[in-house]
């Protein structure tokens, strides 16, 4: 569940927060085990958290809907093997603009182009980090050349070689 945003791997998202939601504290152990649990494991049972929790499977259950409503727990997602899939290749991209009064366009016109997983805002030199998935060494460099036509930028690549965690 470590990948809320990827695009092809989320599953449909809980209803949005109340307003009165807080963005920060009331988790408290029992809540952040639960959080625990359900990060290493999305699929585990009500029965499991409840277990680890020393609560009713009722309790549990409450919680994690609270969670949810509270948007804590923002969406369930399935852990892949990319290279199994087909896209063994893994890049981080590093966007700078080369006309910053156009930057806050660029995510949303990165949005939907195939290959992107995810795009980050960032501090430093780069304003943003793109996190790409591909199957091959040329198609990265399609990938590339299309986020060059679609925005005005300069890129840095980075391939990932191994994910230890």
């Amino acid at each position: 569940m470590s990948a809320p945003h990827d695009r092809t791997e989320t599953n449909e998202q809980p209803a949005a927060p109340a307003a009165s939601a807080t963005l920060t504290g009331d988790i408290d152990a029992k809540d952040s085990m639960i959080l625990d649990m359900l990060e290493a494991d999305g699929r585990a049972t009500l029965s499991q958290l409840a277990k680890a929790t020393g609560l009713s499977v009722s309790a549990a259950q409450s919680r994690v809907q609270k969670l949810e409503r509270r948007g804590v727990i923002t969406g369930y997602a399935a852990v892949i093997d990319h290279e199994r899939r087909g896209l063994p290749i893994s890049a981080f991209v590093s966007v700078t603009p080369l006309d910053y009064t156009k930057e806050s366009d660029i995510p949303e016109k990165l949005h939907s182009i195939p290959g992107i997983v995810s795009c980050y805002s960032v501090a430093g030199a780069p304003s943003f980090v793109l996190l790409v998935r591909v199957a091959t060494p040329g198609r990265l460099e399609e990938l590339l050349n299309r986020i060059h036509r679609t925005v005005p930028v300069s890129t840095e690549s980075t391939v990932i070689l191994k994910t230890y965690f």
